[in-house]
């Protein structure tokens, strides 16, 4: 079996971030944290999520993300299957964060997604079919 694991984002603020993943996800702990050196910088660094699947969130971040309204090269969005989209929505915005766009409107899946403090798109979806051929087509 493969599966991802981690995903490793250097941001400017690991607290706005754990916020943010926390209002989705609240199941997820602080895995670990630390301090140390990267590339000669001085880091702290944070592992947020469960026992299979987390984000490592590194400070020393410098620049700003990519203009997701852009076509720069760069990360688009990453997503994440729930049980209970609406229930995530509601959490998310509870704790101040809007929606950035709904997702096409498809009868196997609902899906939504929102920019997190970092400026990285994240997508949340909710299959509504266990058929791999439903819940994967592309068209009508």
């Amino acid at each position: 079996m493969i599966r991802l694991e981690h995903v490793n984002l250097v941001v400017r603020d690991i607290d706005a971030m754990v916020r943010f993943y926390q209002a989705a996800l609240p199941h997820w702990r602080i895995r670990g944290a630390g301090e140390d050196q990267w590339q000669g910088k001085p880091r702290r660094w944070l592992h947020l999520g469960d026992d299979y699947n987390y984000l490592t969130f590194n400070d020393n971040g410098e620049g700003t993300n990519r203009d997701l309204a852009g076509h720069s090269v760069g990360l688009a969005h990453f997503a994440y299957v729930v049980d209970d989209l609406a229930s995530v929505i509601a959490r998310l915005q509870a704790g101040g964060y809007a929606i950035a766009k709904p997702g096409a409107e498809d009868r196997y899946r609902q899906n939504v997604y929102f920019v997190d403090p970092a400026g990285f798109e994240v997508e949340f979806v909710q299959y509504c079919s266990d058929l791999p051929e439903q819940r994967n087509r592309y068209s009508d």
